[in-house]
């Protein structure tokens, strides 16, 4: 089969806009005759408010029947000569996007789309036109192409009215804004808006995802192009409206400093919308908090000081967590990993409390005496790694936890866990706490992080915004670390428990 050919592959829609639709539509009105609906079809109307993964949902049978008919303008394209790689994942791209789309329950195709040329009102259609069909049942049958219900009377005299009311729904404006960001090619199918199975469990690897590389493909090139951050959670705590926004960049790209400046430009872009939209404060997510970019934020937010909202990087919460995360009787621990400025902070809440700090770098024993040298009755450079409780950060090798006695804890500062290669030690989560039920909405795992866990920097942000704090922490700025976690706790948010 070649590569491309572009006559092949218009050839290849033009099949499944013909004849495709056509039979389609036959099938899927004798699917509502009450024999079949009862029997199969009712299944996937059991969604009166349909959502995208409400697309699959069909008795094996329907789908069977649904690949027949999609396999036509593949089939009938080879038969004649004209198949070709391109065409085929251009044609299964599209279907996968348009079925979706379908479901998604949420009007977003603006009104120029038609106006500019309008016989595409019957060509594609559009979300509320397919929500129609699942809260009528006898009308709008067709699969994309609206064309044959209207050549057979069976489009809902609505639809239009439907349509433009849905476009003049005012956009609802947050209150709290986290931003993160894609980690992997394959993480688009652990947001809230991919699969729901994949994202209510923590985010792992899975096997069969390979098999979705043209959508995965395609969502990269989508990354490329789309030129802001995206909503990808909604949620609610008290009275606080609260949405996760997604950087369309990876962590490949951001640990490559030609990126840098783009990314930069993204969150910059990213807290003008926030702040636009009315949203009290904005906390950075994942690799958004590291600090390079974190102080770009902080001379961001310096040169705009008309800006409302306040950006927050967590830092103060994270290091109250790890803290807090010690147990009570731990006289030392060992700290190993890259410095920053929570570490800092830790560090000094620890000598403050009398604990001995082990560090068996020099490079960071000596950071460590910069930022504060009367840390020295406390900190030490050592060479041993005998010492059960171990604070790590980047930069953990596996060669190292190797040395770490039978038992030890393993309570990570860092951005991402390390990686887990002792069975016979514990291993904490990232800087995280379990949320009250009073989060609501709360569905979708963020990230590694069990349900109903969130992140330092997530929670950080709301209790910014819910107790009226009003500052910026990033960039070399950090706030009461004992504030916050004193404030967290009050708000119903509680530390997880080391898993054993």
């Amino acid at each position: 089969m070649p590569f491309f050919k572009a006559d092949g592959t218009l050839i290849i829609l033009l099949l499944h806009w013909g004849p495709a639709e056509f039979l389609y539509y036959w099938l899927h009105r004798a699917l509502h005759h009450h024999y079949l609906y009862a029997r199969y079809h009712s299944h996937h109307h059991s969604s009166i408010v349909t959502e995208p993964n409400t697309s699959f949902v069909h008795p094996m049978a329907e789908v069977l029947a649904y690949y027949g008919l999609l396999l036509i303008p593949t089939l009938l394209s080879v038969y004649i000569g004209k198949a070709n790689i391109v065409g085929v994942f251009t044609y299964v791209t599209v279907i996968d996007f348009l079925n979706n789309m379908g479901h998604c329950n949420f009007e977003f195709i603006p009104k120029w789309f038609y106006t500019i040329f309008p016989p595409l009102k019957y060509i594609i259609y559009t979300p509320s036109f397919h929500s129609l069909h699942h809260t009528q049942f006898r009308t709008n049958y067709t699969l994309f192409c609206p064309l044959y219900d209207y050549v057979y009377g069976t489009v809902d005299k609505s639809t239009d009215s439907v349509y433009e009311n849905a476009l003049k729904r005012e956009a609802e404006s947050p209150d709290v804004v986290h931003l993160s960001h894609l980690t992997t090619p394959d993480s688009i199918y652990h947001l809230p808006l991919g699969f729901p199975s994949l994202s209510s469990k923590p985010q792992v690897s899975k096997w069969y995802l390979l098999f979705m590389w043209p959508v995965t493909v395609w969502s990269m090139l989508l990354t490329w192009v789309l030129g802001h951050a995206f909503i990808s959670e909604r949620n609610a705590f008290k009275k606080l409206k609260l949405q996760a926004w997604v950087v369309p960049k990876y962590n490949m790209q951001y640990s490559s400093k030609w990126q840098r400046e783009t990314i930069s430009k993204l969150i910059g872009q990213a807290i003008r919308d926030a702040d636009k939209k009315g949203a009290k404060g904005l906390s950075l997510g994942l690799l958004n908090q590291h600090e390079v970019f974190s102080r770009n934020v902080e001379l961001y937010m310096k040169r705009n000081p008309q800006l409302k909202i306040k950006v927050v990087d967590g830092s103060s919460l994270a290091a109250a967590i790890v803290l807090n995360s010690i147990p009570k009787e731990t006289t030392q621990v060992l700290l190993r990993g890259r410095v920053s400025k929570d570490v800092y902070v830790l560090v000094q809440a620890l000598c403050q409390k009398g604990i001995k700090v082990l560090t068996v770098q020099e490079d960071e024993y000596k950071k460590l005496l910069k930022f504060d040298n009367k840390l020295q009755s406390n900190l030490f450079l050592s060479e041993r790694y005998d010492t059960k409780v171990w604070l790590v950060g980047d930069g953990l090798t596996d060669k190292e936890q190797f040395k770490a006695p039978k038992g030890t804890i393993f309570i990570p500062f860092s951005i991402f866990p390390p990686k887990k290669v002792r069975k016979d030690c514990y291993y904490h989560t990232t800087p995280a706490m379990v949320a009250p039920a009073s989060v609501e909405n709360l569905h979708s795992c963020e990230d590694w992080l069990p349900r109903r866990a969130m992140s330092a920097s997530r929670v950080a942000g709301i209790i910014h915004a819910s107790e009226g704090f009003d500052v910026n922490e990033c960039g070399g700025t950090i706030f009461s670390v004992d504030k916050v976690w004193e404030a967290s706790l009050e708000n119903g948010f509680r530390p997880l428990p080391i898993s054993t």
